[in-house]
């Protein structure tokens, strides 16, 4: 495998002697170097809201058609950064939809409302707010409408856990520790796009509406010094950042951000509207120059001087 061979979970899965059948990768991860090199930067970019694959099963047990479902994606984010890995940079991105498994939520924060009597195990209960708003692990609702037609059963929750959140997150944990290997520390961020519509309401720091949330977990999950390069970065390119609001992170900025155990993981959330119409949810000219600024971010990152994250 060279630098630029994808990695699926059936290439990683092939490596280690066996290979899963039948059904489409849950996602793609592409190194910055050949596999049992080095990884050249501790830089690794993920995109967990990208996918738009809608398995079958999911969609026959659907009330709401695919065109409505799509409005959940973070749509063109994958596109954003499919240059880092020339950089030095790893990737990960799902290919499976949001709403068929969140991977940015815990894999058991699943929505009792949703499921047959009894058939959540306890672990498996969600008592968090995003499940009481429908959005836990497997969505309950998309645009506000409710996805499914009949309730679900835990052996399809424990089906998409065990084809998309596992694999997805037992690869992007096996990046991080290349990373951590080749230079004592690994920086994770872990690239969305939010709704217009999300952030009315919000200020930026240097005033006005925002343009770009960064959630570092209100200081929790990265050194502050990571978060200040970033938004000292977006705001000398002209955008309005804003951080912690309305999003301050998810389930990949909390469980891999440990400054102390040598991983900084920051979120980056992008209005959507400064690159597609969000009605029709084709790329507007916005693409192209966010995709150049991304790139520009990409190449400080890689340059930076962790010296003092470690």
């Amino acid at each position: 495998m060279n630098a630029w061979d994808p990695i699926t979970p059936e290439t990683a899965s092939a490596q280690a002697g066996g290979a899963a059948l039948g059904r489409e990768p849950a996602f793609e991860a592409v190194r910055a170097a050949p596999d049992g090199s080095p990884a050249p930067t501790p830089v690794v970019f993920a995109s967990p809201h990208s996918g738009a694959l809608y398995p079958p099963e999911m969609m026959a047990a659907a009330r709401l058609p695919e065109t409505v479902l799509r409005g959940s994606e973070d749509a063109f984010v994958d596109r954003l950064i499919a240059g880092a890995p020339a950089r030095g940079v790893a990737t990960i991105r799902s290919r499976l939809a949001r709403a068929y498994i969140d991977l940015n939520r815990d894999p058991w924060e699943l929505d009792p409302a949703m499921f047959e009597d009894d058939a959540l195990p306890e672990f498996a209960r969600g008592r968090t707010a995003r499940v009481a708003a429908g959005l836990g692990a497997i969505a309950r609702v998309a645009d506000g409408r409710p996805i499914y037609a009949r309730k679900l059963t835990f052996e399809e929750a424990k089906a998409r856990v065990e084809h998309g959140h596992r694999p997805y997150h037992d690869m992007l944990d096996r990046l991080l520790a290349q990373a951590r290997a080749a230079h004592g520390l690994a920086v994770l961020i872990d690239w969305h796009s939010m709704p217009a519509a999300a952030t009315r309401g919000t200020r930026a720091r240097v005033g006005g509406p925002c343009d770009i949330v960064l959630g570092d977990r209100f200081g929790a999950a990265c050194a502050p010094g990571l978060t200040k390069l970033v938004e000292e970065a977006l705001e000398a390119m002209g955008y309005r950042v804003a951080r912690n609001s309305p999003y301050a992170g998810g389930y990949t900025t909390e469980h891999y951000g440990r400054p102390a155990r040598r991983t900084h993981a920051l979120q980056i959330e992008i209005n959507r509207a400064l690159y597609m119409n969000e009605t029709t949810r084709e790329p507007t000219e916005g693409l192209a120059v966010l995709t150049a600024h991304v790139e520009q971010l990409t190449a400080l990152l890689t340059q930076a001087d962790w010296a003092a994250l470690k």
